[in-house]
């Protein structure tokens, strides 16, 4: 799923400024780097400031970012961000900037140049298509992947959220996808930054909705580092809707993700946080991930989920979530709800029973009242059964 309304805050490692990222607002409130102290750049400020319709301006400024001289590109760059913060007017006009600016991070310039050309092409990629394309097409891949393997921290992230705005267009997909950057994601998932782990799992699962790119992420066994992730992600928030999302295609594709969700400590208890505490389209994926685990093997996966308390979440489900959420709830209650093993928690006598009458009755008439009386029922005596055990689940995950 593409982007259009992620949120993230890309924290820089200066500890006066910060990259606030949006798929529809990615900027630094200051600028960064020292004033220039030519006069005619002084000029351009105050002209570009009290008239930002000017088209006198805006030429200004597009000279600026074409001279030779290092400084004025510096400047321009930071002006083109500053201006197209939240105009798309003014990101329109500028989009002649955009190979300049591409040449800029090409260049052997110090740090600060190549962040403000890089939060400015951010900026005129917001809510643009054709400036996405454009960007990549002017050849600002290739730095923005050495970035993405740099030492540096901030210009790590900036690439991060680069790649997280640019892959958001169906066009630059398997461009991006073609070039390398699946594995540099997802070595940046386990090893970056917190900032730079949120964008990179966003731009993978936006790489993700192309079939050739899913395949190449599936080859990279990125299970681990998404769970991780996900672990330590709060589980109402856009990056455990995306984690989830991956999650889902990835255990579809075979057994050792399966087995890999299951065996890692807290895996599939946090799969089931979501269910309980996501947004509708993250319960979706995080149902999505159960059912799919016990469609393809019952006898080895039901306990498993059984064990972290899932009966609630997924009766809520029922009566509160998507069209597709209600059906995949409905399918997994029904693997769950029988069971020839004495070690089961869910007793024939009891849950059983009301889930086979919530699901008897889910598609009748009087839908609401029976549900929701069912399901009040239903989550009293499954939390009773099961409150001590998630306790001594959530015991084991807290570390000190």
């Amino acid at each position: 799923m593409d982007l259009a309304g992620a949120t993230s805050t890309v924290a820089s490692s200066s500890p006066s400024s910060s990259v606030s990222s949006t798929a529809t607002s990615l900027d630094c409130d200051s600028p960064r780097g020292g004033d220039v102290d030519h006069e005619l750049l002084r000029t351009t400020s105050v002209s570009v400031s009290l008239s930002l319709s000017s088209s006198a301006s805006i030429q200004r400024v597009l000279s600026l970012i074409r001279s030779e001289d290092p400084d004025s590109r510096l400047f321009a760059a930071k002006e083109i961000r500053r201006l197209t913060k939240t105009s798309h007017r003014c990101r329109r006009h500028f989009s002649q900037a955009v190979e300049p600016l591409v040449s800029m991070l090409r260049f052997e310039s110090p740090e600060s140049h190549h962040e403000a050309a890089l939060l400015a092409l951010l900026n005129l990629a917001v809510k643009d298509e054709k400036n996405k394309v454009s960007i990549i097409e002017a050849g600002a891949l290739e730095p923005i992947i050495n970035f993405l393997q740099c030492n540096s921290q901030t210009l790590q992230e900036y690439a991060s959220a680069s790649l997280l705005t640019l892959s958001a267009t169906a066009t630059n997909k398997p461009i991006i996808g073609a070039n390398g950057v699946i594995p540099l994601l997802v070595k940046v998932i386990q090893h970056g930054s917190p900032q730079a782990k949120v964008d990179a799992v966003m731009a993978l699962s936006n790489l993700s909705t192309l079939s050739t790119n899913l395949s190449m992420i599936i080859a990279t066994r990125p299970l681990l580092p998404i769970l991780s992730l996900l672990k330590t992600s709060k589980k109402s928030s856009k990056t455990s809707e995306k984690c989830c999302s991956l999650i889902e295609s990835l255990i579809v594709s075979g057994e050792e993700a399966r087995t890999g969700l299951v065996s890692y400590e807290g895996g599939v208890f946090a799969v089931v946080e979501v269910l309980e505490n996501g947004s509708l389209q993250a319960r979706e994926h995080a149902v999505g991930v159960l059912l799919t685990l016990c469609q393809s093997d019952r006898s080895k996966y039901r306990e498993p989920i059984l064990r972290e308390g899932v009966i609630p979440g997924l009766l809520e489900l029922t009566v509160q979530g998507t069209s597709k959420s209600r059906t995949k709830a409905q399918r997994l209650l029904s693997l769950l709800r029988n069971s020839k093993s004495p070690r089961s928690e869910v007793q024939p006598d009891t849950i059983e029973n009301i889930v086979s009458s919530l699901i008897s009755h889910i598609d009748g008439d009087d839908q609401s009242g029976k549900a929701k009386k069912m399901l009040a029922e239903m989550v009293q005596v499954s939390m009773e059964k099961s409150l001590r055990h998630l306790q001594e689940r959530a015991s084991t995950l807290v570390r000190p």
